[in-house]
């Protein structure tokens, strides 16, 4: 998941290893420190490390519910003869009366045994290292939520990770005061489990990518597969009011913002443009066009004519694929037509992964793995710090505007975090 070009360089990473490339219905909550160093002669430790997420930063203590979401009106597009798409969400809120009650965790262990799997084949990491199903999130599953009314926040992961992927972003922002509402695109992710146990791969979605990829045909590929995220956020909210009252009645409805990584980031962009119940968005790193390479030759409409709401850009630093308006054609497009506040950051000395949970995790692993393996699947920024700025720059645009509370942060002027302001209007 190197490439910030959405959908062919996340299929030949995380999701790809090998590659060359109408109901709701509630689900238990998915629910540290490092293990001893292997023995002497050892290819593999006798027992998975344990990674720690860090701590959210907000007034709120956080809790976690999952459910499931039927669409009986859609086929599957990714799963053959199914009449109807079915997706797992998570929803993270500010909670009370917490203490004493163990944390969910960030994956099932269905869910960690392929998502780990991928991370290990697309960052070269020995298998076997970690233990993916061990690491915990700060959230209770289930807790009562804080008196209030929170505004909502979606979040869409990159094509091949799944909804878990970004929990620690994710924790802060729901400690701030916010309900964040997390989505697996189903058939995208190495695995989707649902209530009843049975789990969903990507194995039909990357034959199909890898049959565009060799017939010339991934412009109608990028275009199906947006279409399915777009019908599936949609979906999300369309039944947020649907979910359970404990939950409901916390959420202020007028007061919707998107966020997401990479191919999320441009399904965030493309709701914006479609739905206007989206007041604001932020791109973590994705393109928005539909092309392997991005080049300007299949841009989106959100590219050819902008926004007229707010929308953050933040993108990564790398000399070779690295994103901000001067050059990523996309980028470059939307800079220009946008009506809205806009703003363009490049996080210093970052890769790709560096605005997920990779940039959290895998830095753990320094003396087990060697420094070019980490620097080439997070970049060179220090880890805490670039967590602390990805947590900080979207809280303040959110907070600016979906609460009407502006630190400053996203002026322009000089930052106590490792980023560089490419453009700002």
């Amino acid at each position: 998941m190197r490439s910030s070009r959405l959908v062919a360089a996340c299929l030949v990473g995380l999701l790809v290893p090998g590659l060359a490339v109408t109901a709701v219905v509630p689900a238990a909550a998915v629910s540290a420190s490092h293990a001893a160093p292997a023995s002497a002669g050892s290819s593999k430790p006798a027992k998975g490390v344990t990674l720690t997420l860090p701590a959210p930063r907000g007034r709120y203590a956080t809790g976690e519910s999952s459910f499931r979401l039927v669409d009986g009106k859609r086929a599957d597009p990714w799963v053959a003869d199914r009449s109807y798409r079915e997706l797992m969400i998570s929803v993270f809120y500010p909670a009370v009366h917490t203490g004493g009650r163990a944390f969910t965790k960030q994956f099932t262990p269905a869910v960690a045994a392929a998502t780990g799997a991928a991370v290990e084949e697309s960052d070269a990491l020995p298998a076997g290292l970690v233990d993916w199903a061990a690491t915990r999130t700060h959230s209770v599953a289930d807790a009562a939520m804080a008196p209030g009314r929170f505004p909502v926040v979606l979040y869409s992961p990159g094509a091949g990770d799944p909804r878990g992927w970004n929990v620690s972003l994710v924790e802060d922002l729901a400690s701030r005061g916010y309900v964040v509402v997390t989505v697996d695109h189903t058939g995208e992710a190495p695995a989707v489990q649902f209530p009843d146990g049975h789990v969903v791969g990507n194995g039909p979605m990357t034959a199909a990518w890898d049959q565009a990829f060799h017939s010339g045909t991934t412009l109608a590929f990028f275009t199906k597969l947006m279409d399915t995220r777009i019908a599936d956020t949609e979906l999300v909210l369309d039944r947020l009011t649907s979910l359970p009252k404990r939950l409901s009645d916390g959420m202020d409805l007028k007061r919707i913002g998107m966020f997401g990584h990479s191919a999320g980031g441009f399904t965030a962009a493309n709701m914006m443009y479609g739905d206007r119940r989206i007041k604001a968005g932020v791109n973590l790193d994705g393109t928005l066009e539909y092309t392997s390479k991005p080049d300007g030759t299949n841009l989106s409409e959100v590219a050819l004519h902008g926004l007229d709401r707010p929308f953050l850009l933040m993108g990564n630093s790398s000399a070779d694929d690295g994103s901000d308006v001067r050059r990523e054609p996309s980028w470059a497009s939307f800079w220009r037509h946008q009506r809205g506040w806009t703003a363009d950051v490049t996080l210093d000395d970052s890769v790709h992964a560096s605005f997920t949970d990779a940039e959290a995790l895998l830095p753990q692993l320094a003396g087990r793995v060697p420094a070019p393996t980490l620097d080439a699947a997070v970049g060179t920024v220090d880890a805490p710090r670039a967590v602390a700025a990805n947590r900080a720059l979207v809280a303040s645009f959110f907070d600016r505007f979906l609460k009407g509370r502006d630190d400053h942060l996203l002026d322009g002027g000089p930052s106590p975090y490792p980023i560089t302001f490419v453009g700002l209007r």
